[in-house]
């Protein structure tokens, strides 16, 4: 048998991306906190790029022209034109530092990068408690927190792994256990309901009567309403194990950390609601009586960008040879002044394919935006790219991690409108909020179909479990 070992060569074109599409990409796919992190980066390590800021309102983010947003009808501080207006652009790069201490002080970006996740809070808590050498213990147990709020991560496996005694281990767990919201860091359901118990009894001084016994050994009876069951048992009544069952759904929660574990905190350790947002759509009524839509990206009036006049005088004149720099720093110029280019072109590339795409959205999405979430239509990137002729991944890295603010004022996740089960969600919290008995899951399933609505139980299950609302048991 004979072996080939003959070699060939052939030619095949291979697609690769240009640095520019890179850099162009990589700004377009940045959050509003992220982007302005990384201009002022470029704007430190770039001489050659200037920047102008302009004071903006600390609730949507629009550029401001007096004391009062035109967007939101805020009230803003009337020292922070006064302290705008005042301060010294020097020649020596000074005043980039002062204007970013002022930034850090009334800019609503960074307000909203400081604040702390629920991981972050108990995380800082929990080290300020224990000494320092825990810290890598103490990071990996709220690490293993899933949604719910659960530890899901046992005892013996954090001793081997930080090779920590059992009993320290156990005490770092109580202590995060003792932390609000209450509840959290249980292992499983029954321990979470008495965490919590223990902590209604200490505010109150009293529970109902056979209410720990039942969480401790009768809990799966109670979720099945095996009342007579576990009245047997424990030697009471029906209608005291009934009791029971009402008073654990008021007073408890069995997932503490759901909604809550990844939301930011304020400084008051309460959810901070406010989100800047990257585009602000607004309602304007035309002459006819009909509505028409303006689209404002945030960031491309936050933020004027420039190319340094004396760099751009130097590098003109290097293109005529008209001076007398050597190499080197004719090399230095035109390096940062193209770079310089390169950045704002990006960032006006950013701001025009935003702008695009909240069109698109406007124009497919107008009865979302006319009657609310109920009138939302199924809608996908791809029908987004199609519609502009881009491809799919631009419109999911322009969308990605970024906010919208609605007409009405709310702020939503760009995200929000290419769910398409978004109105369902609605109409599923709509009928829970307003059920005069707890409505189990096929009772939902069968009202929303009486609304033209086909949804099978499992998948009302589902939705039901993501809008954090109780099975009708626990209701």
């Amino acid at each position: 048998m004979s072996m080939d070992m003959s070699q060939s060569t052939f030619q095949s074109q291979v697609r690769v991306p240009s640095p520019q599409l890179v850099a162009a990409n990589y700004v377009l796919a940045l959050s509003s906190a992220e982007l302005q992190s990384v201009i002022y980066q470029e704007m430190s390590e770039n001489p050659a790029l200037d920047m102008d800021e302009v004071q903006t309102c600390p609730r949507c983010g629009t550029p401001l022209q007096g004391p009062t947003c035109a967007t939101c009808q805020q009230n803003t501080t009337p020292d922070q034109s006064s302290m705008l207006s005042d301060m010294d652009y020097g020649d020596d790069g000074s005043w980039r530092q002062q204007a970013r201490s002022l930034d850090n002080e009334f800019d609503p970006t960074t307000r909203v990068a400081a604040q702390m996740s629920l991981s972050e809070h108990l995380t800082l808590s929990l080290q300020a408690q224990f000494p320092a050498e825990d810290a890598p213990l103490i990071e990996y147990l709220v690490g293993n927190l899933d949604d719910d709020g659960r530890l899901r991560c046992g005892s013996d496996e954090v001793v081997n792994l930080f090779d920590a005694s059992p009993e320290h281990v156990e005490e770092i767990i109580r202590a995060l256990q003792a932390m609000e919201p209450i509840g959290v860091g249980a292992r499983d359901l029954r321990e979470c309901l008495l965490i919590q118990l223990d902590y209604v009894a200490a505010q109150t001084g009293t529970v109902q009567p056979y209410v720990r016994e039942i969480i401790s050994d009768h809990l799966r009876a109670l979720s099945e309403h095996k009342y007579g069951l576990i009245a047997m048992q424990l030697g009471a009544t029906t209608d005291e194990v009934r009791e029971v069952s009402e008073y654990i759904k008021r007073n408890l929660n069995p997932f503490p950390g759901r909604g809550h574990l990844d939301a930011n905190l304020s400084g008051g350790g309460e959810l901070a609601a406010a989100v800047v947002p990257d585009v602000i759509i607004s309602r304007k009524t035309l002459v006819d009586g009909a509505s028409a839509y303006d689209i404002d990206v945030i960031e491309s009036k936050r933020f004027f960008l420039r190319v340094s006049p004396t760099y751009a005088q130097v590098y003109g004149e290097t293109k005529g040879h008209l001076t007398g720099l050597s190499d080197d720093e004719r090399q230095h110029i035109q390096q940062y002044v193209t770079r310089a280019r390169l950045f704002i072109a990006n960032i006006n590339q950013r701001r025009q394919t935003l702008a695009r795409i909240t069109r698109c959205i406007i124009d497919l999405q107008h009865d979302f935006l006319e009657h609310g979430v109920r009138a939302l239509k199924p809608l996908t990137r791809a029908k987004v790219a199609a519609e502009l002729d881009m491809h799919e991944s631009t419109v999911s890295r322009a969308t990605a991690a970024k906010f919208v603010m609605l007409p009405t004022g709310e702020v939503i996740p760009f995200s929000n409108f290419f769910v398409a089960n978004l109105s369902i969600k609605d109409v599923i919290k709509d009928l829970v909020e307003h059920e005069t008995t707890p409505l189990t899951d096929q009772e939902l399933a069968d009202l929303l179909k009486q609304r033209d609505i086909n949804v099978a139980r499992r998948t009302v299950a589902k939705y039901r479990e993501q809008l954090s609302i109780l099975p009708s048991t626990l209701r």
